[in-house]
């Protein structure tokens, strides 16, 4: 099933196809497949901005993550909350539904996993992570899986779930892919998280970051979209592409 990628916050996707296996790519000579894992390890700037050399892009990864979880499929502005629990570990829990079959159960989505085939972030995150675990909770039933990249390391499970709906998912980073020393550093720019149609929209006033990581002091506390904030480092100095 193809996307729709004309929205401005998927530009950089608007030539490419999209689907839960695979990108397809057209050009005027040439029409090529290769799998979705391979395409965001290839060419992670068309996913989070930068390329794999630059020392942004693990913080990148988790800000797009972000972004997605706070923007719904209507339009307007979910719940969420992040943890950072090591230089390239993070989870995102947000309060959108996911897509369900007439029973209400999870459709599959990416790889036939638990990961959403119309959340494409989450599954490129995925794709640059030894491991991650989906938690998807549907009508106060909750559903869990691990997965190696994109692909499930089994099937999905039944797990606890901690509100009726929603979704929490950890990643992992590989550290072979990102740079030696690399960590996330969060940093957070207004126009970063928004874009056209989100003046329609009212944004939530606060989200917790909680930093768990080893000589933290903890919970960020609440953070204001508007605000910019940062931990562990400095504020970069850099002007950087807006998704408008």
């Amino acid at each position: 099933m193809e996307r729709d990628l004309s929205g401005c916050h998927d530009r950089a996707l608007a030539n490419e196809v999209v689907t839960g296996r695979c990108v397809e790519r057209f050009t005027a000579d040439q029409h090529r497949v290769i799998a979705f894992e391979e395409h965001v390890r290839a060419r992670p700037a068309l996913y989070f901005r930068v390329e794999r050399n630059s020392p942004e892009l693990p913080t990148e990864v988790l800000q797009r993550g972000v972004w997605d979880a706070l923007h719904r499929r209507d339009g307007t502005h979910g719940q969420i909350s992040v943890e950072i629990t090591s230089d390239l570990s993070f989870t995102v829990e947000d309060d959108q539904p996911h897509s369900v079959d007439e029973r209400r159960r999870p459709l599959p989505g990416f790889c036939a996993s638990l990961l959403d085939k119309d959340r494409w972030a989450p599954a490129a995150a995925a794709a640059l992570s030894v491991r991650t675990v989906v938690e998807v909770w549907l009508d106060g039933h909750g559903y869990c899986q691990e997965l190696a990249g994109v692909a499930p390391v089994g099937v999905w499970e039944e797990c606890l779930a901690r509100r009726p709906y929603g979704n929490r998912t950890t990643f992992h980073l590989d550290p072979s892919y990102f740079g030696a020393g690399e960590a996330i550093a969060w940093a957070l720019r207004p126009e970063e998280l928004h874009g056209e149609g989100c003046e329609a929209h009212l944004s939530p006033a606060t989200f917790p970051i909680h930093e768990l990581r080893s000589g933290a002091d903890g919970s960020v506390g609440d953070q204001d979209p508007l605000f910019q904030a940062a931990t562990r480092g400095a504020f970069r100095q850099a002007e950087r592409v807006s998704w408008r």
